[in-house]
C-alpha cells in the first residue's frame, strides 16, 4: 500500500487542489472567490493531465537526423528523416549490395527503439489556459457588471434583490 502511494505521490497535491477548488465553488457566497475556485479547479485539471502526460524517459519527438531544407520544403540527396525513411534507404540499398544495407537498417533500427513523449496533451493544455484565461475575464466582467446592477456580489444579497423584484415588494 505505501509502494503505491510512493509511486503516486504527484497525484495527492492534485487531489487536494481539485478539492480546495471545488470546496471554494461550492461553500462560498462571493463571486470573485467562487471565479477563484474555479481557477483552482482548473488548474488541478491542468495538472492532472500534464502529469498523466509525461513518459518518463522519453525524448521529443525531434528527429535527430534532420537537415535544413533548402526553402522549398526539400533536403538535401541522400538525407533520412527518420524511420520510414531509413527503412527505405535499407530496403532500396539492399537491392545495391549487402554492404550499403548494413548502416541504413541499423539506422531504422536505432530510430524505432527511442521511446518518444506524446506532446498532445502539453497542447491540450496551453490551449486549455488561453480558454481558461479568457473565461476568467468574462466571469470577471460580469461580476463587474453585476455589482453596478445590484450594488453587491454576494449570493444571498443578489437572491433577495432578484426576490424583492419579481415579487414587487420593497425590503
Amino acid at each position: 500500500m505505501l509502494e503505491i502511494l510512493a509511486e503516486r505521490f504527484n497525484y495527492i497535491p492534485i487531489i487536494i487542489l481539485m478539492m480546495i477548488g471545488l470546496y471554494v465553488v461550492i461553500a462560498t457566497g462571493n463571486l470573485v472567490k467562487r471565479l477563484v475556485g474555479l481557477s483552482i479547479f482548473q488548474t488541478s485539471v491542468f495538472l492532472l493531465y500534464i502529469t498523466i502526460g509525461k513518459v518518463f524517459g522519453g525524448a521529443p519527438p525531434i528527429l535527430e537526423d534532420y537537415k535544413a531544407d533548402d526553402g522549398y520544403g526539400h533536403g538535401g540527396e541522400g538525407e533520412a528523416y527518420g524511420a520510414a525513411e531509413a527503412g527505405h534507404a535499407a530496403e532500396t540499398a539492399a537491392g545495391h549490395g549487402a554492404d550499403q544495407a548494413a548502416p541504413a537498417a541499423d539506422a531504422a533500427h536505432q530510430a524505432a527503439e527511442v521511446l518518444y513523449s506524446n506532446p498532445l496533451p502539453h497542447v491540450l493544455i496551453l490551449t486549455a489556459i488561453v480558454v481558461g484565461v479568457a473565461t476568467l475575464a468574462v466571469g470577471l466582467a460580469l461580476v463587474v457588471r453585476i455589482r453596478e446592477a445590484y450594488g453587491t456580489i454576494e449570493d444571498d444579497a443578489l437572491n433577495t434583490a432578484d426576490y424583492s423584484l419579481e415579487s414587487g415588494s420593497a425590503e
